[in-house]
């Protein structure tokens, strides 16, 4: 096995990585799997099935702040810290995070561990499906748990509410970058959150999240992605915003941005559920 010129682990390595690296005593996997309601799949039950070994289910939905009425907001530092010791996860570790459809969800726990201050954290490129297609190892077994001690420093500078992103998008001082489906960006197509309003962000590109990937579901190179967002109107020298209907795929424009060497950027937390759901903020239609 050569080692990718890609691999970083501070944002994305190979599965060749992560197999050459799978027993070192500080890495931890974490299944950051998570699906829409439509996509009709299990991600806990999967886990339990098959999992890449050692690795823990990190639970979007129940790692957040569950004072919100808005799906998955990230979770306070208290509430991050006492999940991930139980989880066995904590400072001095270098973690990988794979999701069970290539790149979508587990984009949004590198970002969460980013907002906490941790970044010796990356994405499995391909996710299980390219490490299942290979024929690597994997087990059903929950890994042997040991409490580790974890710190956090909020980088509050990652995340944007839903204030700064109006003020943003009225003084056009950042692109806004939205990872939805071409059709439900246009307004095309209904949104699959009941309530919301259709259309986007006055001033918002769109870039879906599967354009910055490539066909076996591994991440287009710096050069590729740079020219996705160039080829959506994107200036690369402003600041950027990433969102989508709920945080989720952002995280993967985010990623992206990451790569490309782009740091300036920060997530829309609430994303289009927030937005969406407020009469008071303009909806723009169309392309």
């Amino acid at each position: 096995m050569t080692p990718s010129p890609q691999d970083d682990p501070k944002t994305l390595v190979s599965t060749d990585w992560l197999a050459r690296h799978l027993r070192d005593p500080d890495l931890r996997v974490l299944d950051a799997s998570w699906y829409l309601p439509a996509m009709n799949r299990d991600a806990k039950a999967e886990y339990a099935a098959a999992h890449i070994p050692g690795a823990r289910f990190f639970d979007i939905d129940e790692i957040s702040d569950q004072r919100s009425s808005l799906p998955h907001m990230a979770p306070p530092p208290e509430k991050f810290i006492s999940r991930m010791r139980a989880m066995g996860v904590g400072d001095g570790h270098q973690i990988v995070v794979y999701d069970g459809a290539g790149i979508f969800s587990s984009a949004r726990v590198w970002w969460t561990f980013r907002l906490m201050g941790k970044t010796d954290v990356a994405v499995l490129d391909g996710g299980f499906p390219k490490w299942q297609a290979e024929g690597r190892e994997i087990e059903d077994m929950p890994p042997v748990i040991r409490d580790r001690h974890m710190t956090v420093s909020r980088q509050n500078h990652l995340v944007k509410d839903v204030t700064q992103v109006a003020h943003a998008a009225k003084l056009g001082e950042a692109e806004i970058l939205d990872a939805r489906a071409a059709a439900r960006f246009r307004g095309e197509a209904p949104e699959p959150r009941a309530g919301l309003r259709s259309g986007h962000i006055p001033g918002s590109k769109n870039i879906p999240f599967g354009d910055v990937l490539k066909p076996d579901g591994t991440m287009k190179s710096p050069a590729e992605l740079k020219a996705v967002f160039e080829a959506a109107g994107v200036d690369l020298k402003k600041p950027a915003i990433t969102s989508c209907g709920s945080g989720v795929t952002a995280a993967v424009l985010s990623l992206a941005l990451e790569r490309m060497g782009h740091r300036n950027h920060a997530l829309y937390d609430g994303s289009w559920a927030e937005w969406g759901m407020y009469d008071d903020l303009r909806v723009a239609t169309g392309a």
